[in-house]
């Protein structure tokens, strides 16, 4: 069901805690130019990462439905459906979700991706595109992502090994960056023994490539663990 923006704005503004500390996405100084960003210095970012993201998604025929959860204004929640995908977006935070349901006319949730409020294998897969960082039980998070999406779950992410992690670290110390101070970086290898613990005893096969490299650079997308993003598909083989 579609959240009406009367009823995010009948939730307080003023509490920035989740998950018992203060996440940047619940402060208006900084969600209020969430797309802005996009379309300034992140869009070459942006114009990769989607390339990426569709590169591996698109391989498993069977997402015809997806949910994104983190999906915040529903930048990338709106793009799906030019791949083919109907796309659903969830979030925890009430001011992102206050732009996205005049951004995207798709169905929108709010809710923890901890526990997603929707009965198994309501979609064919799930995603998360720049927000499983946040999550502080990422076992749990992937195994709720297991069971509401039935055949896979696309993840997209910064990656730890990036000199532009060191960079953001040196600027949060000056208190210049606040939108990673809660963030956890991870490596294709890192998040892939996450997996592997998440899904003990499941059948399923992992892809993963790597951009956000350099303009400079002679390619922009390879299979090396190194760029500022990564894109990972989980594709669950034990389901018909």
């Amino acid at each position: 069901m579609k959240i009406e923006k009367s009823n995010l704005e009948l939730i307080p503004k003023d509490d920035q805690n989740w998950q018992n500390r203060p996440e940047w996405f619940f402060n208006r100084e900084h969600t209020d130019t969430y797309e802005q960003w996009y379309e300034g210095r992140y869009k070459r970012a942006e114009i990769w990462q989607k390339k990426v993201m569709e590169q591996l998604v698109s391989k498993d025929k069977r997402i015809k439905t997806l949910l994104e959860f983190g999906c915040g204004t529903t930048r990338f929640t709106r793009w799906w459906k030019e791949i083919g995908i109907e796309a659903t977006g969830g979030d925890i935070s009430p001011l992102m979700l206050s732009q996205a349901v005049e951004l995207f006319d798709g169905d929108l949730v709010m809710a923890d991706s901890h526990h997603m409020p929707f009965k198994d294998h309501s979609f064919d897969s799930l995603a998360f595109i720049t927000t499983f960082e946040y999550y502080k039980d990422p076992v749990q998070v992937i195994r709720e992502a297991a069971r509401v999406g039935k055949y896979g779950i696309a993840m997209g992410m910064m990656n730890r090994n990036s000199t532009k992690v060191v960079r953001r670290r040196i600027q949060e110390v000056f208190g210049k960056n606040p939108f990673y101070l809660t963030a956890t970086f991870y490596t294709p290898e890192k998040l892939t023994k996450i997996i592997e613990t998440a899904l003990e005893g499941r059948d399923y096969s992992i892809e993963w490539t790597c951009t956000g490299l350099p303009k400079w650079f002679p390619v922009q997308q390879w299979s090396l663990p190194l760029g500022d993003f990564f894109g990972l598909y989980i594709k669950l083989n034990d389901v018909e």
